[in-house]
């Protein structure tokens, strides 16, 4: 079986690339860099049309109420509610079980254990 020829390449892209080889990877790395700045502005404009379908809505919305309403304020409705109590309220004493005074019953004291 004949063995196979020698030619080595002689042209100037070789004699280029044989003496300084980061040449050839340089241009690989650009093109790599340059094609994922490129490509970010697809992906970001891919989730931002996936954000614009898909969304959270508030409890108001689920509920669907209006959203001029005027909103709740715990306070002003504690101090409507204790103006309303103080115009219709009256004291009135529940009768006690037979024989327990009228301050209650003295607590016990309790039994040492052993």
């Amino acid at each position: 079986m004949p063995t196979f020829q020698s030619n080595p390449l002689n042209s100037p892209v070789h004699k280029v690339l044989k003496k300084h080889p980061s040449l050839f990877g340089v241009p690989f790395l650009i093109l790599i860099v340059g094609a994922s700045f490129g490509l970010s502005s697809f992906t970001q404009t891919r989730y931002d049309l996936h954000d614009q379908k898909v969304r959270q809505f508030t409890k108001e919305e689920a509920l669907g109420l209006d959203r001029d309403r005027k909103k709740f304020d715990i306070r002003e409705e504690y101090y409507k509610l204790s103006m309303a109590a103080d115009e219709h309220w009256e004291n009135k004493r529940i009768a006690r079980p037979k024989g327990v005074p009228e301050w209650g019953v003295p607590p016990t004291e309790p039994s040492p254990k052993s």
